[in-house]
């Protein structure tokens, strides 16, 4: 009998899709650091590239001087992405460039569990392109170095590659303890943002419907249901505790759930954004919807993961819809699950069968190029920054920067004081915001005019979103009575106004 098993092995080991798999596992993490390295390589070291991600290493950097988010420095996402960034600030070296390859870090690592379950349902060849395609789309949609979704992607990843094994297994005696693994990962993953909850919740209906076919009591299924919950919300609740325990738990409060219902959406941007966005998937669309219904099948995959992989898409598609703001970087956790979803279509080799993986990759890579290219010539080079640091740097004094608008990077670079807790320029500075933040941005706009920053920066060209303008007129009138315009500099396409208070 072990001469037999021993043959057995030999021959499965000698098989050609055995030996390709095997080959492709020790190649993906070269061939994914390489690509991800290569398509992001014109945005790594640039400052002022993303408004989102230079805010976040903002925050980590004061944080390390002592400031607590949401008292000290506002924002609505949660502290574990703020601890992150503090993490990434400790490092020696560029922290910019820390953060950034931090996030290709992680997107190597998300690409590779895309690669695992895709081999669920796809050749090996199928499930590396999966993961590659990952890698290619993420520049596409804006979320390639350090936007939350490149960060918390893959304990998402982990956490559906666990619940979908799960799920198509016929009996779990392990099913309770399975689950409660998958609530802890989607647990941090909400520590790095909030909308998690909608994939926290496809997947754990997934697994409470496995344990209904395993014949759970009702009772069972409650108390279960309760305690995988409760690991979910476990690391934000522990936030919670100690936020209160120091006194400010209202303002934890106010900036992680109750500021979101008082944000305004600009109902036409958004939908030019969803309908751009829609656009961008359709290769996707051919490849999940359009591709299995006309290709020559393939060898029967299990039923069940392939139904778990479609609700879990499900859950993050609906996770992205519904706040309507619909961001480019929203789409982020969406790819996950479409690239998933796309291996079988990656994998076709037939002439009359190709042409939807090389049209969702050749697409992904057009825009890879475009989108990055267009992102540096708006948000400009960082020896554009560093001139505009300079700038501001000689004519502060020892007093306080304002950005009213531009770049909150410019808090970092020229580690000036800042002025008020909103230092993110558009919470105050955007009618959108307005009705958000827990005060009035009017006062709050006054108040730091009374303090007499040394230097302010205003926006002198286009803007992406509804100006507040009764914020606008307080500045306005502030500089023609208090100061004076000394420079103008140039950060890629925009242009700002450094104001200088007169002496």
């Amino acid at each position: 009998m072990i001469a037999i098993g021993r043959a057995a092995a030999r021959r499965l080991a000698a098989h050609p899709g055995f030996t390709a798999g095997r080959r492709l596992g020790i190649a993906s993490p070269l061939l994914y650091l390489a690509a991800g390295f290569v398509l992001r390589l014109a945005m790594f070291g640039k400052p002022a590239f993303q408004s989102d991600e230079q805010f976040y290493l903002l925050v980590g950097q004061r944080m390390a001087a002592g400031a607590l988010p949401y008292v000290d420095i506002w924002d609505r996402k949660p502290y574990g992405l703020f601890l992150l960034y503090r993490s990434l600030i400790a490092l020696p070296g560029d922290p910019v460039l820390a953060y950034q390859l931090a996030g290709l870090l992680f997107s190597v690592l998300t690409a590779l569990a895309i690669e695992r379950m895709a081999r669920r349902i796809a050749p090996p060849r199928g499930a590396q392109a999966a993961g590659l395609a990952y890698l290619i789309y993420q520049p596409v949609f804006n979320v390639a170095l350090g936007q939350s979704p490149v960060f918390y992607n893959l304990p998402v990843a982990l956490a559906a590659m666990l619940a979908i094994g799960a799920f198509a297994r016929r009996q779990d005696a392990a099913l309770g303890r399975r689950g409660l693994g998958v609530m802890l990962l989607l647990g941090l993953a909400m520590q790095i943002k909030y909308s998690v909850v909608f994939e926290g919740v496809g997947l754990g209906l997934m697994l409470l419907s496995r344990g209904i076919r395993d014949g759970w009591s009702l009772p069972r299924l409650g108390a279960t249901a309760l305690l995988w919950a409760g690991a979910a919300l476990a690391p934000t609740l522990a936030v919670w505790a100690g936020y209160a325990h120091t006194g400010h738990g209202e303002a934890f409060v106010q900036a992680n759930f109750l500021s979101i219902f008082g944000r305004i959406t600009d109902q036409k941007d958004a939908f030019a954004q969803l309908g751009k966005e829609a656009l961008a998937l359709i290769p996707f669309a051919l490849a999940i919807i359009l591709a299995p219904r006309r290709l020559s099948p393939l060898p029967a995959s299990h039923p069940a993961i392939l139904t778990g992989i479609r609700i879990w898409a499900l859950s993050a598609v609906l996770g992205f819809l519904a706040f309507g703001t619909w961001y480019d970087h929203y789409l982020g956790p969406v790819l996950v699950p479409l690239c998933v979803l796309a291996a079988p279509a990656l994998a076709r080799s037939a002439p009359g069968e190709r042409w939807y993986g090389r049209l969702l990759l050749g697409f992904g890579l057009l825009g890879a190029v475009i989108v990055p290219a267009l992102q540096v010539r708006e948000r400009g080079t960082s020896a554009e920054f560093a001139a505009a640091s300079a700038a501001v740097s000689r004519e502060l004094h020892g007093r306080c920067l304002y950005v009213y608008e531009g770049d909150s990077a410019l808090y970092r670079t020229t580690r000036a004081c800042i002025p008020t807790r909103f230092a993110y320029p558009s919470h105050l500075n955007a009618m959108n915001e307005a009705g958000a933040l827990g005060v009035d941005p009017v006062a709050e706009v006054s108040r730091v005019l009374a303090l007499r920053p040394g230097v302010i920066v205003v926006a002198e060209s286009s803007r992406p979103n509804q100006p507040n303008f009764r914020t606008r007129a307080l500045i306005r009138n502030a500089l023609a009575r208090s100061y004076e315009r000394y420079e103008g500099v140039v950060i890629g396409t925009r242009k700002f106004g450094l104001y200088r208070l007169r002496r």
